[in-house]
């Protein structure tokens, strides 16, 4: 019985904590969330994730080509 206490602790903690993170993202102030999107920006830039077509024909290409090469590595039947 003492690992389903245990867990039941865990998983009591982890709702605690991601109702304390839900309150700080309520009170967060404009400025803090301009610099938390402005982190997120440089960091995607920084590891090369930003694209450099950004129309939404460049966005329909690099599905289409997520998608073959996603069912390319499929077994075939």
């Amino acid at each position: 019985m003492a690992l389903k206490d245990d867990i039941k602790a865990y998983q009591s903690r982890w709702v605690e904590v991601d109702a304390m993170i839900k309150e700080e993202r309520k009170t967060a102030s404009l400025e803090l969330r301009w610099l938390q999107l402005n982190t997120a920006y440089a960091l995607a830039k920084g590891l090369g994730l930003l694209s450099e077509d950004p129309s939404e024909t460049g966005v329909f290409e690099r599905w289409a080509k997520l998608k073959e090469k996603a069912a390319s590595q499929l077994p075939q039947a």
